[in-house]
């Protein structure tokens, strides 16, 4: 029979196994991951003054661990360029269309399928930021050159009038910026990476991408503790330490012998006591 205090320290531990459990599948760190088909791209244009950028100019250029992005403005200057067309620079699928607010208003993040210079199928998102209008909606299928929504000034007007524009290699990062590496690690220079691609070879087909990437809670805020694994010995199957209290439990459990008062008893009731 366990004391007291034995058992109430084995139901606090599976109290909190229990509540660490339901907290994980409540609050998630990604999305559950599927698929879906879109397009291969077969070229990068501009996002603006399509194909090429004609009559705009970029105001803030990429840097690591700074602008993540671009910023786009016509030549006119000022808000001359509010409401010009805003295009997709590729063939994709749009993983996220909203107004975000918290400083980007409206945002539209468009995946996109290419075949890389190593021949084999790269993905990349490109986000479009502080749209006055978005023209897309999360899901649909959008081909190079498709206005995705408008040129404007961001949540409550607080900016001059201008596209902030991104190219992500890591698809999980989505509206969490801060949790990954403002690095060529996670984004490419946009005008470096668009030049790069501007005419692949064209394969007229769909290909398998992945969706629900982005990133729901902060990692930051899950704290474990760090549990030792031992390593696996070749032949040897690895088990966890099982406090000897609660091995006495599984072994009468699994005792097969007829049955008597005490065995008809349930697993808790033996566990705790009477």
């Amino acid at each position: 029979m366990f004391s007291y205090n034995t058992s109430s320290r084995l139901l606090a531990v599976i109290c909190l196994a229990c509540s660490c459990l339901l907290v994980e599948r409540s609050i998630g760190i990604v999305n559950a991951q599927s698929y879906t088909s879109a397009r291969l791209a077969d070229g990068f244009d501009y996002p603006v003054g399509k194909p090429d950028a004609d009559g705009y100019y970029v105001y803030r250029g990429f840097t690591q661990n700074g602008h993540l992005g671009e910023d786009w403005n016509g030549d006119g200057g000022g808000n001359s360029d509010e409401g010009d067309p805003i295009y997709s620079i590729a063939n994709g699928i749009v993983v996220f269309s909203e107004d975000y607010k918290a400083g980007w208003g409206n945002v539209v993040i468009i995946r996109h399928a290419y075949r890389g210079k190593s021949g084999q199928i790269e993905f990349v998102d490109s986000l479009y930021g502080h749209l006055k209008v978005r023209s897309v909606q999360l899901g649909q299928q959008v081909f190079r050159g498709q206005t995705v929504g408008t040129m404007g000034r961001g949540p409550y007007r607080m900016y001059t009038a201008h596209l902030h524009f991104e190219i992500r290699k890591d698809l999980r990062v989505g509206m969490h910026r801060d949790f990954y590496p403002k690095t060529y690690t996670t984004y490419h220079s946009p005008r470096t990476f668009i030049e790069a691609h501007r005419r692949l070879r064209f394969e007229n087909r769909l290909m398998r991408v992945p969706i629900n990437t982005f990133l729901r809670s902060n990692p930051n805020k899950v704290f474990t503790d760090v549990i030792e694994v031992p390593e696996k010995m070749i032949g040897s199957t690895v088990r966890p330490e099982v406090p000897e209290e609660l091995v006495e439990v599984i072994e009468a459990e699994a005792d097969v012998t007829a049955a008597t008062p005490e065995k008809t008893k349930s697993f808790f009731e033996k566990l705790f006591g009477n």
